[in-house]
């Protein structure tokens, strides 16, 4: 496919949404070591909309200082392998796959590439596009702070803030898998949604501050980083942990100062960093936990690529419930 072109949306600066521009540019090229798919559908998310902005700044280091590195956005997809490097044997032209480029963005595209040993894996027959393309931002980032930071045990009582969205809906299913004891924070319109996903018990944000609810927690999972450790603090149990996606400096500080300290601490990570090994193998695990009927995908709405910039407004409304496809229409 040298030289052919395809529809990809691009972020032409840091900005607003309107800094997403439907382009055409050249099919990437696959290495020897890589596999060309043709994108069915991609994933919009919270992660994405922050990283369009540049903010906070220090996420600049990897995403490029003036604009980003990687223009086209999007890390999560699912389709089909349209062409195979000579090296690659797992898989072969026609599979369907789906996975994550992590680093490497540019999944809102109609082509991508990615290494056959990448964080890409054949998708379950009974799987569709949809709930594939979103399977490595909820799914995964949740499984990875529940299950490899936290190493939730049963028993264990474990508070998700914004538990409807697409982090949220995952780590309800995921802490409760686990044998934890789940308190969803979301709005009350969302109850009969996190219910159905096995949450024990259900806080409206806009009635109750969780943070003075006079309970414990081993655990507070915030999704959406609409809170911080020195809030939670004292609903933490004497070696609780705040865990949160959501960069920010005052979470990094707190992080620091706590890793001195057994008791309660304050921990980020970006799931996206890890390895491609390692994410490989947690989204295998998750997979598992899939094909256990233990995990359900929630999707809220769809968009197609041209309107990928209509998907970030969605999203920064704060009231999707779980996840937003970008789908490919064209021929």
């Amino acid at each position: 496919m040298k030289n052919k072109k395809m529809k990809a949306m691009l972020a032409m600066g840091y900005g607003s949404p309107d800094v997403l521009q439907l382009k055409e540019v050249e099919i990437p090229t696959p290495s020897p070591n890589e596999v060309l798919v043709k994108v069915k559908t991609s994933s919009a998310t919270t992660a994405d909309t922050m990283m369009r902005t540049g903010k906070p700044y220090i996420g600049r280091l990897f995403l490029g200082f003036k604009k980003p590195k990687h223009p086209i956005p999007g890390t999560g997809f699912a389709g089909i392998v349209e062409e195979v490097g000579t090296k690659v044997n797992s898989l072969k032209v026609g599979d369907r796959v789906f996975g994550e480029t992590t680093l490497g963005f540019s999944a809102n595209a109609e082509y991508l590439t990615v290494s056959g040993n990448g964080v890409v894996l054949l998708m379950p027959e009974n799987m569709d596009f949809n709930e594939a393309a979103s399977f490595g931002d909820g799914h995964l980032t949740s499984y990875n702070f529940l299950k490899e930071i936290a190493e939730v045990q049963p028993g264990e009582r474990v508070l998700i803030n914004g538990a409807s969205g697409a982090l949220g809906t995952s780590a309800v299913q995921i802490a409760k898998y686990f044998g934890s004891h789940v308190t969803a924070v979301c709005s009350s319109r969302n109850f009969e949604l996190v219910k159905s996903l096995g949450a024990d018990e259900l806080m409206d944000y806009r009635k109750k501050d969780f943070t003075k609810s006079g309970q414990k927690f081993d655990y507070v999972y915030d999704t959406v980083g609409k809170s911080s450790f020195k809030k939670c603090r004292k609903i933490l149990s004497e070696k609780g942990i705040y865990l949160s996606p959501v960069l920010k400096m005052s979470l990094l500080i707190d992080m620091l100062k706590t890793s001195l300290t057994r008791k309660k601490k304050a921990i980020f990570q970006a799931t996206g960093t890890k390895g491609n090994d390692k994410l490989r193998v947690l989204l295998i695990n998750v997979l598992d936990i899939y094909k256990e009927g233990k995990l359900k995908t929630v999707v809220d709405r769809q968009f197609t690529l041209e309107k990928l910039g209509d998907a970030h407004k969605y999203i920064e409304t704060g009231h999707k419930r779980g996840n937003v496809i970008i789908a490919n229409y064209f021929s």
